[in-house]
């Protein structure tokens, strides 16, 4: 989708998706800060989402100028950078099988309850432009809907954490399910990436006519 970058629209797209840009970015470091500190996979798992979303709006914001072939580019490298701490978060759950101690659930309880802030913000700021944005604007609304989801589930795990079973083991089973969500995020970055270098091709007439 080609936009005008002089039109009003454009011009909110980009202020709006730099703001969830910044907001996802800033909490990815106090996030994945906390994990470290609790040793909690579901919360560093949780962190590369918000990796994630900031790596797929700054791509939306690069989309809006860039031709297709740079934003192909950009696109794929971004996907393999999401899958760098995925990767981590994956070993951090790997090491924690031989000793599941469970994490501070006043910590993870107050750091999920902000991640629930920072989502529906975000949530909130891209819903007007779902529909008239582009596919990949659509995609990082439905994203930030959908982490206020995992957001809470984390909030009812930490509960059930502190209440019943009072070790790491749903920490660890619900951190493994995010890793795979970001996994599978990075893979559909990386598909629409190709999808705009294969477009970029066949605008510059590079296909043959067989």
């Amino acid at each position: 989708m080609e936009f005008d970058p002089t039109a009003p629209t454009t011009r909110a797209l980009r202020r709006t998706v730099l703001i969830v840009v910044v907001l996802n970015l800033a909490y990815f470091f106090v996030e994945i800060g906390v994990a470290i500190g609790i040793g909690s996979v579901s919360l560093f798992a949780d962190s590369v989402d918000f990796f994630e979303d900031a790596a797929v709006n700054l791509l939306i914001f690069v989309a809006l100028g860039w031709p297709l072939a740079r934003r192909a580019i950009t696109g794929k490298v971004l996907a393999l950078i999401i899958l760098l701490p995925a990767l981590a978060a994956l070993v951090t759950a790997i090491l924690k099988f031989s000793n599941p101690e469970a994490p501070d659930p006043t910590s993870l309880l107050l750091t999920a309850g902000g991640a629930v802030l920072v989502n529906s913000v975000c949530a909130y700021l891209l819903m007007r432009f779902r529909h008239d944005g582009g596919s990949m604007t659509k995609a990082a609304w439905l994203a930030a809907r959908n982490d206020v989801y995992i957001n809470l589930a984390i909030i009812a795990m930490g509960v059930v954490t502190l209440l019943w079973v009072r070790n790491g083991w749903p920490d660890i089973i619900l951190g493994l399910f995010i890793v795979a969500l970001n996994g599978r995020a990075a893979f559909e970055v990386w598909e629409a990436a190709t999808e705009e270098h294969l477009a970029a091709k066949a605008l510059a007439g590079d296909f043959d006519d067989d």
